[in-house]
């Protein structure tokens, strides 16, 4: 009997100690479970854009134990129970419940590699053809531009002369290279005289596009490069996600019984 009393007694004194142990603090007698710090570790290093380290889960200790400072000195004073308050928490919940919907959607229909793979080749099959490595000098008047196709004509550098000449400063500072692309990424007037020209020949007359006026070397040409799958499948992982989840949004708003208008 007296060792089952001694084994009572024993318990008794450890269960504040095992109650203890699953608190951060005690804030006027009210217990700071630990699970508030690691719900805010979680926010704070979401995205892993910030480390776990010691002297993290130090601020969080912190800033839960104000954080119930504060809570009490405000729910004492009466505030949980005003309009505002009530409608902020509303909106709160909604939140959360939003983002827990929407999380809970995505983790349940992941993207497989077979569909990533799949889009990947049908981008892969329209980025298909030839690019066009081109040097361009642009100007402002065709005059400009007819005097310094003649320059070239005579001798003249096509790097060095468009380094002086060219108003485009991102390419005029490398000599005109626009380096590789198709000739559909450029503007019409520009990609169609590009198209037209064999390597290390250049444009005998000004082309003229928004832009000012151009005068076009092709330098090479190449196959259509592209980024292996492994390289980009994250990418388009995001990506078919994304429409996953923007059509599991559409189809509850399409489901919804309201008197509300959705805008098209």
């Amino acid at each position: 009997m007296k060792t089952q009393l001694t084994l009572l007694a024993a318990a008794l004194i450890a269960l504040p100690m095992v109650a203890g142990a699953q608190n951060v603090a005690i804030v006027n007698g009210k217990p700071v479970p630990k699970a508030r710090v690691e719900a805010l570790m979680v926010q704070a290093t979401r995205g892993g854009e910030q480390p776990r380290t010691p002297e993290l889960e130090a601020r969080v200790k912190e800033e839960v134990v104000l954080r119930e400072i504060f809570a009490q000195e405000a729910e004492k004073r009466g505030m949980a129970q005003s309009a505002d308050y009530k409608s902020q928490m509303e909106l709160a919940r909604q939140s959360i419940l939003i983002r827990e919907l929407f999380s809970d959607f995505q983790k349940k229909n992941t993207v497989s590699d077979a569909d990533a793979k799949a889009e990947y080749d049908k981008f892969k099959a329209q980025s298909a053809g030839m690019e066009y490595r081109a040097r361009h000098i642009l100007v402002e008047t065709e005059d400009q531009a007819k005097a310094l196709i003649a320059e070239i004509k005579a001798g003249g550098n096509f790097e060095e002369l468009a380094k002086k000449n060219s108003k485009d400063p991102g390419s005029g500072e490398n000599g005109g290279d626009l380096d590789f692309a198709k000739p559909d990424a450029y503007v019409p007037e520009f990609g169609q005289a590009l198209a037209a020209l064999k390597k290390g020949e250049m444009t005998e007359t000004p082309v003229k596009t928004q832009f000012g006026w151009h005068i076009i070397k092709l330098e090479d040409t190449r196959e259509a490069q592209f980024p292996s799958f492994e390289e980009v499948k994250p990418q388009i992982q995001q990506r078919l996600a994304q429409i996953k989840l923007q059509q599991f949004q559409q189809d509850l708003r399409t489901k919804a019984k309201t008197d509300y208008k959705f805008q098209e």
